[in-house]
């Protein structure tokens, strides 16, 4: 595990799994989001967005938290470990919802109000990316994917490889 994806519905604990993750291993640490985003939300244009992702794949050691499915590809010829949150829509909303008000290094601005369009992404998450993914899994199968369908087998998970390393 040297060079890991962390995928998932937002709201699922992507970056909790990613700081943690990190804490553990020491491999550096990449947020999508505060790559393609700026703090007045605006977005950086898709070249330069993927210019920067393969900056970060270019070197040996890193975890890259972030689902972005357009780029995931480009991320996925490098990776050696994808680690999929496929949690269910209620633990992805309510994770939105525990986050509103906090500062967060994953992202360049403070949650405060729920935008309904990106509600309405996560409610569709499931039909509309989750498929997507599943298929990335079958096309790129000689990566190892780590799928979680609850926070306990992740938790589970961290606990047993800072153990071990």
């Amino acid at each position: 595990m040297q060079r890991v994806c962390i995928i998932g519905c937002p709201g699922s604990g992507k970056s909790t799994f990613a700081r943690q993750l990190n804490q553990i291993t020491h491999l550096s640490l990449h947020y999508l989001d505060q790559i393609y985003w700026y703090s007045d939300r605006t977005t950086i244009d898709n070249e330069t967005f993927y210019y920067r992702q393969e900056a970060i794949i270019a070197n040996s050691r890193w975890i890259i938290d972030g689902c972005y499915l357009r780029t995931l590809p480009l991320r996925l010829r490098r990776a050696d470990t994808v680690i999929f949150l496929d949690y269910d829509v209620d633990t992805c909303l309510n994770g939105v919802m525990t986050r509103m008000g906090k500062v967060r290094e994953d992202i360049p601005w403070v949650e405060e109000t729920v935008d309904e369009e990106f509600m309405d992404y996560i409610r569709n998450f499931h039909t509309a990316q989750r498929p997507i993914i599943l298929d990335y899994m079958t096309r790129y199968s000689s990566i190892d994917w780590l799928v979680f369908t609850d926070r306990q087998q992740a938790v589970t998970y961290l606990k047993q490889l800072e153990e071990t390393l």
